[in-house]
């Protein structure tokens, strides 16, 4: 136990979109680390490559900036707000991911406004560098 909230009460994703298992550090608005246990019965495994089951790089994006958006949405200022987006940057993809591997995913948030923000993120695999970018993030308008 982490003795931090779990990512389901505190971000707006749901399965089967929700990727991030566990918080184990929060610098709340500014850094986190957390987990993805992929169990290889994910619903993109048997399309993606029939085979050779291997994680799509864009949904290691997606978790990278979930857990930056569970890094914001952690701080009562912006608790109510739906970061979406904005951009991504410089994503380089540096080994495969496949069924029983765990992600570990960090982020670090950089300038925040009342409207985006920038950060940057890494999913490393026992230490192993997976995948690492730089995300600009917006928060959606009500």
């Amino acid at each position: 136990m982490s003795g931090f909230p779990a990512p389901i009460d505190v971000l707006p994703h749901r399965a089967p979109f929700l990727f991030i298992d566990s918080i184990s550090e929060l610098s709340v608005g500014m850094s986190a680390v957390g987990r993805w246990k992929l169990k290889g019965d994910e619903w993109f495994f048997p399309g993606h490559f029939p085979g050779r089951p291997t994680l799509p790089g864009v949904l290691m994006c997606e978790a990278i900036a979930q857990l930056g958006a569970y890094t914001l949405l952690a701080a009562p200022e912006h608790a109510h707000k739906l970061p979406l987006f904005g951009g991504i940057d410089t994503a380089r993809f540096r080994r495969q991911v496949v069924p029983g591997d765990e992600l570990e995913l960090q982020v670090q948030l950089g300038r925040i406004s009342a409207r985006a923000g920038k950060g940057s993120g890494k999913a490393l695999v026992n230490g192993e560098l997976a995948c690492e970018l730089d995300l600009m993030f917006v928060f959606a308008t009500q």
